[in-house]
């Protein structure tokens, strides 16, 4: 019988200790290198956007492999919201999940039991498989360390998700209120106003009931600047930029340097 141990999720530990994560957002580059690079850089988590991209099931499968071996935690904001997408993806190895526009606690209840074996939860059995790594071992040690590792985050980029935000975030097996800062100014109605007082009000809320109930708060963040202001104000999780303005930023910045030399 060959052995193995299932990975551990060392960036949902550390949030839950009260510490720093940071990683980045995946929209179109796949390739084998990535998640290496990723590493290399500093990330400790990567989200695949499955819900604005073309990122296929097959190619979030290898993506998900080559985290493997590598201490990347690998999430997914998955393209619809239903348990047959969740339980699919968990089985190809997801560690977590970026829930989009959750908007009450029945929904949170419910995306939180996808996550989960029974009795916690409604998720269906298969071992010795992606998700658990190809392990043999015993089967009830490798649901309850599933269900522990599994990181659940409620996107809050609605009003309404912002009104409700205290009552989602005491939802237990939520780990994170995670601000979704650009559908938030569009449904407030003040599209790329990030600077609005409204606006700072309702990220506000956000944060404020990510810590009354011992959750972190998230966040994607354009630059250095606007990730160092967000982490004063108590924001712990962090993705920084994404693959596309990554290299888009550098290119660019780095053409018009070597033109403006000329």
């Amino acid at each position: 019988m060959w052995g193995g141990v299932m990975r551990e999720n060392p960036v949902k530990a550390e949030l839950a200790a009260g510490g720093l994560s940071f990683g980045t957002m995946m929209f179109e580059f796949a390739s084998p290198g990535v998640p290496q690079i990723l590493v290399n850089a500093g990330c400790q988590y990567v989200t695949y956007d499955m819900e604005h991209s073309g990122l296929t099931e097959d190619e979030i499968k290898r993506q998900f492999a080559y985290c493997r071996g590598l201490g990347l935690v690998p999430l997914v904001r998955p393209a619809v919201k239903n348990y047959a997408t969740v339980a699919r993806l968990l089985d190809l190895g997801a560690m977590g999940f970026l829930f989009q526009m959750v908007e009450s606690v029945e929904e949170a209840r419910e995306f939180v039991s996808w996550t989960r074996y029974p009795p916690d939860g409604v998720r269906g059995a298969m071992f010795s498989g992606a998700h658990d790594d190809y392990t043999s071992g015993d089967v009830v040690e490798k649901m309850l360390l599933a269900n522990q590792r599994t990181l659940v985050m409620a996107l809050i980029e609605t009003p309404r998700g912002v009104e409700r935000a205290a009552d989602i975030m005491a939802v237990d097996g939520v780990d994170v209120g995670h601000v979704g800062h650009f559908d938030l100014s569009l449904t407030m109605g003040m599209p790329a106003q990030f600077d609005h007082a409204e606006f700072k009000s309702a990220t506000d809320r956000v944060l404020r009931a990510c810590k009354d109930n011992g959750k972190a708060a998230g966040c994607a963040v354009p630059d250095v600047t606007w990730g160092r202001n967000w982490m004063e104000r108590g924001f712990r999780m962090i993705s920084y930029s994404m693959d596309i303005a990554l290299l888009g930023d550098s290119l660019s910045s780095g053409i018009r340097a070597l033109r403006e030399a000329n």
